[in-house]
């Protein structure tokens, strides 16, 4: 573990192999120790930088005196940016999906491709008039807000679970395994405020230049196929690609799936 510290905020990452830097940005929940599969699978080319964002290791945690945004948690990508001071890849997961989305909004040609593994912008679900999935989003949102506001993180993570790891996933859990994914739910609380108020438009992120990878199950919830559906609309330029029966945590669970589509990606971009 690496703390890169700007005098107020320490962002604590991992630093491995050699190369262009791909810096990895972890899902809610997760953390960078998702990663450590894909940056065995990079390292031998690349410099794989995975940072923890607000709250997670020991990255200075969200204040909880505004609301989270966005912005604010690319600006602890573009810090690895300003030390690099060369082009990036950078590749998301769900939360961090939307987090590189923003973080390439602000970049611009500091990204050298972005992909995007699930990517959970639900902002533009209401704006796109996707109002069912809206609402499913929404729901998840309420509930992690109320049980966590009350301290019943258990509660939040067996919904949370059931959600995105599929039915009954927290009934089949160890114990242990239980205990220590509440335990690990305070960051989440905020991050709702970040995918849900964000403002920018799809109109907005048509323009992006950047070379763009969106990678997704078939099968995945209804507010992430409608996501994708709106960015298949809207952003005909971009690359996308599809799994079968990897889910939306296929990134933690199935990474002989994932890894390869995204190291073939960069290479080709690199080439």
């Amino acid at each position: 573990m690496t703390v890169l510290s700007n005098g107020t905020i320490n962002i604590d990452f991992t630093d491995d192999g050699a190369g262009q830097a791909v810096i990895l940005i972890h899902s809610s929940v997760s953390g960078n120790r998702q990663w450590r599969s894909l940056i065995e699978a990079l390292k031998d080319r690349y410099r794989v930088i995975a940072v923890n964002l607000y709250g997670y290791g020991e990255t200075t945690p969200w204040p909880g005196t505004s609301p989270q945004t966005l912005y604010a948690q690319a600006q602890l990508i573009a810090a690895f940016c300003e030390e690099i001071d060369a082009p990036v890849h950078l590749v998301g997961h769900s939360f961090g999906g939307s987090v590189a989305l923003k973080a390439a909004m602000l970049l611009g040609t500091q990204i050298e491709s972005l992909t995007l593994l699930e990517p959970n912008p639900f902002y533009l679900l209401k704006q796109g008039g996707r109002t069912h999935a809206f609402l499913e989003a929404r729901a998840l949102r309420d509930h992690v807000k109320c049980y966590g506001a009350l301290g019943d993180w258990r509660k939040v993570a067996e919904r949370f679970a059931d959600y995105w790891n599929g039915d009954r996933s927290w009934s089949t859990m160890p114990e242990k395994r239980r205990s220590a994914f509440a335990e690990a739910f305070a960051p989440n609380f905020y991050e709702w405020d970040a995918v849900m108020d964000e403002e920018t438009t799809i109109e907005e992120l048509k323009s992006l230049t950047v070379r763009t990878m969106v990678v997704s199950d078939k099968e995945t919830r209804l507010p992430i196929r409608a996501i994708v559906d709106l960015f298949t609309t809207a952003c005909p330029h971009w690359l996308f690609r599809t799994i079968a029966e990897g889910g939306h945590m296929a990134p933690l669970t199935r990474p002989e799936l994932i890894n390869p589509i995204v190291r073939a990606f960069l290479d080709e971009g690199s080439a």
